[in-house]
């Protein structure tokens, strides 16, 4: 390792440790002291980790307030240090943060706020693929179907929700804290266990809530199981009804393509 590696890991070192080094003298001296200068050094890295997690938890970061969201990005970079090149991936473990700190979580609801905070911001930023459409299954015979394997587009999210908070997030999302307005009153979310779904249509992210049969099929779906054996899970979820099975499925799959939730389609094997 030479000098200068030497020095910029005992500088990375120096910043990112949750103590300032006791030992200052390998740092060059300046009339003001080698200490405060690092000092600032160190306030600015953990400033901007912070802020890069209000960014991507903006819904989250309004719900809790300035000063409470300031102690849990305080805590949350403490215990979980940036670990990628890139500023935009800090806060993938926030929510899994606030599970352990009930101390730093007013409400239990305030987890999903933050999950769905990121799901959306990593929808946002997810590869681009084609949106597989209506048209991509007009050729498909009848007795193929069962076979058809769907992709799903890079951008879709399922996420496994307790507390119905989604009204409440879009009401935190459409106030403007620098507009002057008085603080929305929020719908008191209920514990419920429910699946969200999440998605890019080009530019604009999407969500919106599925029924716990919607959601089993679709998680299905996403897993490589055939269109087929989605049948079957209505059919045993609707009391044997397979004609009301296949209809539900149909539907289904008809308001998924339309939402643009694949990206491919595979034809039965053999």
């Amino acid at each position: 390792m030479t000098t200068l590696q030497a020095q910029q890991q005992a500088l990375l070192q120096a910043i990112t440790a949750q103590a300032p080094p006791a030992d200052t003298r390998w740092l060059r001296a300046s009339p003001g002291g080698a200490a405060p200068r690092l000092g600032i050094y160190r306030h600015a890295y953990r400033a901007r980790l912070a802020a890069a997690l209000a960014d991507n938890h903006t819904v989250l970061q309004r719900a809790l307030g300035d000063d409470a969201f300031a102690e849990l990005a305080a805590a949350y970079v403490a215990a979980c240090p940036s670990t990628t090149p890139s500023i935009r991936w800090f806060g993938d473990r926030l929510a899994d943060y606030m599970c352990s700190r009930e101390d730093l979580v007013p409400h239990p609801a305030l987890v999903d706020l933050a999950r769905m905070d990121w799901a959306l911001r990593a929808a946002f930023d997810a590869s681009d693929a084609a949106e597989l459409g209506l048209g991509a299954l007009a050729n498909v015979a009848p007795q193929q179907f069962a076979g058809l394997r769907f992709t799903a587009h890079p951008s879709v999210r399922l996420l496994v929700m307790d507390w119905t908070i989604e009204p409440a997030w879009r009401t935190l999302r459409e106030h403007d804290p620098a507009s002057g307005a008085d603080e929305p009153q929020l719908p008191e979310p209920e514990a419920a266990p429910h699946t969200l779904l999440v998605w890019r249509r080009q530019l604009d992210t999407q969500w919106r809530s599925l029924s716990a049969l919607e959601a089993a099929l679709l998680q299905a779906a996403f897993d490589g199981e055939p269109f087929g054996a989605l049948c079957e899970r209505a059919a045993a979820a609707l009391d044997g009804d397979a004609e009301q099975a296949a209809a539900t499925c149909a539907g289904a799959l008809q308001q998924w393509l339309q939402d643009g939730l694949f990206c491919a389609v595979q034809p039965a094997l053999g």
